[in-house]
């Protein structure tokens, strides 16, 4: 598995932002984390009722309440985001794709941290969830099919 830094935390702009290189090619990436059959594999279980902006769903993740989900923005394969949480206090996270020589490099960055009841608390508990939902990312996306 490919070695990758850790989540950054801006507390000023109240965002949580990791960048990771992957040793696949950008449409398997792509593929990794809009697909809910492939989301699921790696992340948590995700339904979606589609695949475009406004597409709604939730997202389960072991030990924890069910979460609603909403596609934002597709920028295929460049991009997308998705809306989690309530939606008085919910996040967005996007994930963005660039592709390099042995692969490509996916950056996910959260925001909308502000809302929340303890933002410090939240964006460091979500900057731990990045590094390992992340590293999982990597490994189901090196795998050779």
């Amino acid at each position: 598995m490919t070695e990758n830094p850790a989540s950054v935390v801006d507390a000023d702009a109240f965002t949580v932002t990791r960048t990771v290189r992957i040793q696949a090619p950008v449409d398997k990436v792509w593929s990794a984390v809009t697909k809910p059959e492939h989301i699921s594999q790696w992340f948590g279980r995700i339904e979606l009722d589609g695949s475009g902006p406004g597409a709604r769903g939730t997202i389960f993740f072991e030990g924890y309440p069910p979460t609603p989900v909403i596609v934002e923005h597709v920028d295929a394969p460049r991009s997308v985001s998705y809306r989690w949480g309530q939606e008085d206090i919910s996040t967005v996270f996007t994930f963005t794709l660039a592709a390099l020589a042995d692969g490509t490099q996916l950056t996910v960055e959260e925001s909308g941290f502000e809302r929340s009841a303890a933002p410090a608390e939240e964006m460091a508990d979500h900057a731990g969830g990045w590094v390992s939902e992340l590293d999982e990312l990597v490994v189901f996306a090196e795998r050779s099919e």
